[in-house]
């Protein structure tokens, strides 16, 4: 069933990559990882509406426990966060980067990690435009922030978290045991 669900999502990208025409200039697996980016932010954007209006109620604090609270905004912050990390790899795992070879536990630990540093780097980034630059405004700043954080998130599961390590060839093994022998 979630190989029928990763070919319907994969056969609907790859559909729009195709017949929309200014997008033929984006690499497919590049576009593959707007789309699958771009909906798990909306989705992130929705549970974060939802869970704050309708589950919070908007309220100023959630009491976690005895005199423990937190904001509503960050409870609803962190459960829209619980739900899309993992939709998220598995979209990028399954969609974007089907052809790793990379054992699965060890893209999720790379996943987590790589999604924690930059969460922390958007926040170091969002800060630096606030302190170092004020008089660029907060909206143009976030999209700034948003598009360094996007670019170096592509590059790092493309080249780390979702690495595709290239395959001996028959040739190339032949030649590293005739090296052996002959040492």
């Amino acid at each position: 069933m979630f190989a029928k669900i990763r070919d319907i999502i994969v056969d609907v990208i790859d559909f729009c990559h195709v017949h929309i025409p200014f997008v033929k200039v984006i690499p497919k697996q590049t576009f593959r990882y707007i789309a699958c980016g771009g909906t798990n932010t909306v989705l992130g954007l929705v549970l974060y509406s939802l869970v704050f209006v309708h589950v919070l109620h908007q309220a100023e604090y959630v009491h976690i426990i005895g005199d423990l609270q937190i904001t509503s905004r960050v409870a609803a912050w962190f459960v829209q966060f619980m739900f899309c990390l993992p939709v998220g790899f598995l979209l990028s795992s399954y969609v974007v980067f089907p052809e790793s070879q990379i054992h699965g536990r060890v893209q999720l630990f790379r996943y987590i990690m790589s999604t924690l540093i930059f969460l922390l780097m958007s926040y170091v980034l969002t800060k630096m435009f606030a302190i170092v630059i004020p008089i660029v405004r907060a909206d143009i700043a976030n999209i700034f922030v948003a598009l360094i954080t996007t670019i170096l998130s592509y590059l790092t599961q493309r080249f780390f978290t979702f690495k595709i390590t290239e395959e001996n060839t028959p040739e190339e093994e032949v030649e590293v045991e005739e090296e052996v022998v002959a040492d």
